[in-house]
Parts: C-alpha cells; sequence; structure tokens
C-alpha cells in the first residue's frame, strides 16, 4: 500500500449505490485491522454474497447498501480502509487517517486473520485509539477472527481471541469469509442492531436533556396543596 492513499480524504463522495430518495435511518460502519486479513472480502460478502479472494490495494472505499433491519430500511455506509496498522510510512498520516475514520463512523469489526500473528497484535491498539475517539462504551466494537478454514495455518488459538476480547470488554466470534456468507451476514447485522441500539439511547439522553422543567408558580402550589387537603378524609 502506498502512503499517498492514506493522506486522503477517508470518505469518498458520492455514494452511487444508494439512490436519492426520502430520509432514512443512516448507520455508519467501519471495518479496522492489518492488511490482507480479508477486510474487503467481508464487506462485499456481506453486500453480494459473493466471495472474492484478490485485490488490488485497498484505497479506502466507502460502500453503502440499503438493508432491511428487523422491518426497517437502513441505508448502511460501511467504509473499508487500508491495512494501516501494518505501513511503514509517516506514522503520522497514519494516525490522522485512523482518527478521522474512528470519528466518523458509529459500529467496528476489528479484523485480524488466524493465520497471521501480527495482525492479532494490532488489535488492541486499534481498539485503544477507538476508545479514545468513543469514550462512551455504547460505541459497539466486535473483534473478527477471519480465515477459520485455514485451521492447517493457524497461529492464532480460539482461546486467544475470546482472552483479547474480554479483556477489552468486546464481543468476539472466528468466521469463514470464503466458506459461506452466513457468519458474515450475522456479524453485520449483529453490529448494525448494536448501533441502532445506541442510537436510540443517545436520542434519549438528548430528550431528557432537553427537557427544562417549568418553574411552578406559588400560588399554584398552594392551591394544590389546598385541593389535596380537601380531598383527604383526615381533614377536618
Amino acid at each position: 500500500m502506498r502512503g499517498p492513499n492514506m493522506s486522503q480524504p477517508f470518505l469518498l463522495a458520492p455514494i452511487a449505490e444508494c439512490a436519492p430518495g426520502p430520509p432514512r435511518a443512516e448507520l455508519r460502519l467501519a471495518v479496522l485491522g492489518a492488511r490482507g486479513v480479508g477486510k474487503s472480502a467481508l464487506i462485499v460478502r456481506f453486500l453480494t454474497k459473493r466471495f472474492i479472494g484478490d485485490y488490488e490495494p485497498n484505497a479506502g472505499k466507502l460502500y453503502c447498501r440499503l438493508v432491511h433491519l428487523e422491518g426497517e430500511q437502513v441505508a448502511v455506509q460501511i467504509q473499508d480502509t487500508p491495512g494501516c496498522a501494518q505501513v511503514q510510512e509517516d506514522p503520522v498520516q497514519v494516525l490522522d487517517a485512523l482518527s478521522r475514520c474512528a470519528k466518523w463512523a458509529e459500529g467496528f469489526l476489528l479484523v485480524y486473520s488466524i493465520t497471521d500473528y501480527s495482525s492479532y497484535e494490532s488489535i488492541r491498539p486499534l481498539h485503544q485509539h477507538i476508545r479514545k475517539v468513543h469514550p462512551d462504551t455504547r460505541t459497539p466494537i466486535i473483534i473478527v477472527g477471519n480465515k477459520a478454514d485455514l485451521l492447517h495455518a493457524r497461529q492464532v488459538q480460539t482461546k486467544d481471541g475470546l482472552q483479547l476480547a474480554n479483556e477489552l470488554g468486546s464481543l468476539f466470534v472466528e468466521i469463514s469469509t470464503s466458506e459461506n456468507s452466513h457468519g458474515v451476514c450475522d456479524v453485520f447485522q449483529y453490529l448494525c442492531k448494536e448501533v441502532g441500539k445506541a442510537h436510540h439511547g443517545s436520542s434519549a439522553d438528548k430528550r431528557r436533556s432537553s427537557i427544562i422543567p417549568r418553574p411552578k408558580s406559588p400560588n399554584m402550589q398552594d392551591l394544590k396543596r389546598r385541593f389535596k387537603q380537601a380531598l383527604s378524609p383526615r381533614v377536618k
């Protein structure tokens, strides 16, 4: 991967896949991880149900599709990201690109390959950086161990992925993007639901904070007190 791609904006527009129309619920997801772990294949598998094994170097594409989620049509935007954890270019550019992506997204998949231990080691710093940008733990992060079909080349054990996820307070799953689309779809569907829950939670918080209690008139309070006393059988 070349450095100039990292310095360009992550968000690419326009997004031709989402036709203009009435406003819909919108979810913004990002898929992060080291180079070669299968991030692009994962996204394409979810969007098209097809598996494509070979890709050109990732320049950070933004995908958008309409997805039916619990009876509602939702516009899901998915940011595919370069393998920034293994880039040997300017670390300032890498951190800046990662920060912009983290600020934009509302839910994250952190992907490593079970055949590449170094990609597993990149998950913790990625997670820590996201939590700096999103200290609210309601922002969902799922750790994904990809290429689970390549057991003969496994370098990362399942228990290692579980342990890391427990330490970081995230969910964990192992999948094989190449074998079938069911596991991939389940991961994205679950992430979408969790982002939707976070949306509802933040909206409720905003509604509560926007409700300013009205100052009550002392005369009105006195009238209410007298009215209660008049209705009370204990009042003589």
